[in-house]
């Protein structure tokens, strides 16, 4: 007769290995959350893998405490390389903001100036800036002229234009940003245009 009898020391079938999928997909997340969290511009994509790579890790420790998972290490580490590249993605943020309201707060001078010979020259100039747009026109009645104005924020832009009348003449215009002329231009005649743009 043949005995199928379990052999002594074993009571039954062998118990199923348990595992431990949340300190996996924290390990998971926090790698590839700090990886990215590095990149500038692609780290965008590090906050919630991060985040998530903290949850996850945070319940794969709680499994492993009760006993119901093993692989305490992985889900420890999950946890750190989450916090770490949480870490980042808060100064990376933090910096971006400190460089953008720098700038936002960064004011321009800007002087435009005309000389010349020309008797009623025509001049019109714009200006770009975080308070928007605005373009001026006035009829100069003698040269030199000049005019001060402020532009604010990151993005600045300015242009400067004089057009002769019918009795022609000479004109020069300069643009003066923070004291430093960066563009002038001359024209001379009947309808002459002079043309100072951007900084």
């Amino acid at each position: 007769m043949n005995d199928r009898s379990t052999p002594p020391g074993r009571d039954g079938p062998p118990p199923a290995v348990s595992r431990n999928g949340f300190a996996i997909a924290g390990f998971v997340l926090g790698m590839v959350g700090l990886i990215f969290s590095l990149i500038p511009v692609i780290g965008l994509v590090a906050w919630p893998l991060v985040i998530l790579g903290v949850v996850f890790g945070t319940l794969g420790l709680i499994r492993v405490r009760r006993g119901s998972a093993p692989h305490a290490s992985l889900a420890v580490i999950g946890v750190v390389l989450s916090a770490l590249g949480l870490i980042v993605c808060v100064a990376w943020t933090a910096g971006v903001a400190s460089f953008v309201s720098r700038d936002a707060r960064d004011v321009t001078d800007v002087r435009y100036e005309v000389t010349g010979t020309a008797n009623d020259p025509t001049i019109t100039y714009s200006t770009f800036g975080d308070d928007g747009s605005a373009t001026d026109q006035e009829n100069a009645t003698a040269l030199p002229w000049s005019k001060d104005i402020q532009i604010k924020g990151k993005l600045k832009a300015s242009a400067l234009t004089i057009t002769t009348g019918a009795g022609g003449g000479t004109i020069t215009c300069a643009v003066v940003v923070n004291g430093k002329t960066t563009r002038t231009s001359t024209a001379s005649g009947p309808f002459a245009v002079a043309s100072c743009d951007g900084f």
